[in-house]
């Protein structure tokens, strides 16, 4: 990723307009920011979030609170709890996210 012609600015993401995105269960809040080709968002997923697709685009990912379930199409899985990252290319690894308790995540893609 290479991030170029974005000057210097802060995000207050309360003030970010939430768009809401049904699961298969639950449901993901999105507060989303553009920077050039780069997509920030800070996501809430509600308890008993469960993904209704697999994810094949590139994230670095941070849990800020609560608890991510995430599964890779492999059959691998890994629960990330707050202050735990992962990081994974475009078309990397098909993976997908589920969550009992809820969680808040920091997303750049």
């Amino acid at each position: 990723m290479k991030m170029a012609g974005i000057p210097f600015q802060t995000v207050d993401w309360k003030d970010v307009e939430t768009t809401e995105h049904a699961g298969l269960s639950g449901k993901a809040l999105w507060r989303t920011r553009h920077f050039g080709e780069i997509r920030v968002r800070m996501v809430e997923y509600t308890p008993g979030y469960v993904s209704d697709h697999w994810c094949e685009k590139g994230h670095v990912l941070l849990v800020m609170q609560g608890r991510l379930d995430t599964e890779l199409a492999d059959g691998r899985k890994f629960t990330l709890i707050p202050g735990t990252s992962y990081q994974v290319a475009d078309g990397a690894e098909p993976h997908r996210s589920s969550t009992e308790t809820g969680a808040i995540l920091f997303i750049v893609d």
